[in-house]
């Protein structure tokens, strides 16, 4: 080399053996991470799915309670809410509506209900309560008793529907007498037979004991009860033995009747066993 010349460094390369790689995921997981993707969106699709038919049924609601209340006032709506009420009107509502003449809602005059048209009545003592034969008779005044689709003759209750009906009556005795037979009985005459047909009866024999012989004011009551078909025209009334006994008065004796069925109910009748 030359005096005062410097001389060219040489140039060092350095290698280093651990240098850093990407790593490559493995197969295995990134078909799990693809199947974890898939489920989602199809949970997230369902969700929307719901959503979507829970509004439809609430919007459908939503009209149906708009047009009920649009037309609950309407008389042809409480025709289809009310099927029977319309039927038995025979379309008068119909053809209220359709009158040209008039703008204003129809009204429909009430009806009377079936169980308004059955019959019955309710009748009070007499203060001369002493018919012929034992009949005990009784009092018919307007405001105090009351005889609906039935009549009152001479003692005697009047049918005049055919069907089942419930009857009572009740009489009241002095009984002062040592011994006192009392029988009481409700009685009924039919077109179909001549003599009269027993429908109940009470039959006691009261006597007092020594103690009670000089007793004041000493009562007896008698109460019947009971269903029995009856016919048009039939007639019912009410005896008592001793009648000269009974108690005058409204309030100690009474007699009444009511249907409970109208008409005739069919029975079936049982075949005998062997």
């Amino acid at each position: 080399m030359a005096e005062g010349g410097v001389g060219a460094c040489p140039q060092v390369f350095v290698v280093d053996t651990q240098a850093s790689y990407i790593s490559v995921p493995s197969g295995k997981g990134s078909r799990w991470a693809r199947v974890g993707q898939k489920l989602l969106l199809l949970l997230v699709g369902l969700t929307l799915l719901g959503l979507l038919v829970e509004g439809f049924f609430l919007y459908r609601l939503y009209k149906k309670t708009e047009e009920l209340s649009l037309c609950k006032n309407h008389p042809l709506c409480q025709n289809l809410s009310h099927p029977q009420t319309s039927r038995q009107q025979g379309g008068t509502i119909l053809s209220q509506v359709g009158h040209k003449e008039s703008n204003d809602i129809p009204t429909v005059p009430p009806r009377l209900d079936e169980d308004q048209q059955k019959p019955f009545a309710q009748l009070i003592g007499s203060n001369t309560p002493m018919g012929e034969n034992n009949l005990v008779l009784w009092e018919n005044i307007d405001g105090e008793t009351v005889t609906h689709h039935m009549g009152y003759d001479k003692g005697q209750l009047l049918v005049e529907k055919e069907g089942y009906y419930y009857l009572y009556s009740k009489v009241t005795l002095n009984a002062e007498k040592p011994c006192l037979l009392i029988q009481h009985k409700v009685m009924k005459n039919t077109s179909a037979y001549d003599s009269s047909i027993e429908l109940m009866r009470s039959k006691s024999s009261r006597c007092q004991t020594s103690a009670k012989a000089s007793g004041n004011g000493d009562l007896w009551s008698s109460f019947l009860a009971g269903i029995f078909h009856l016919q048009s025209g039939d007639k019912i009334f009410v005896t008592l033995e001793n009648i000269d006994n009974i108690r005058p008065g409204p309030t100690d004796n009474l007699m009444g009747a009511f249907m409970i069925f109208q008409g005739e109910i069919l029975q079936r009748h049982r075949s005998p066993t062997l």
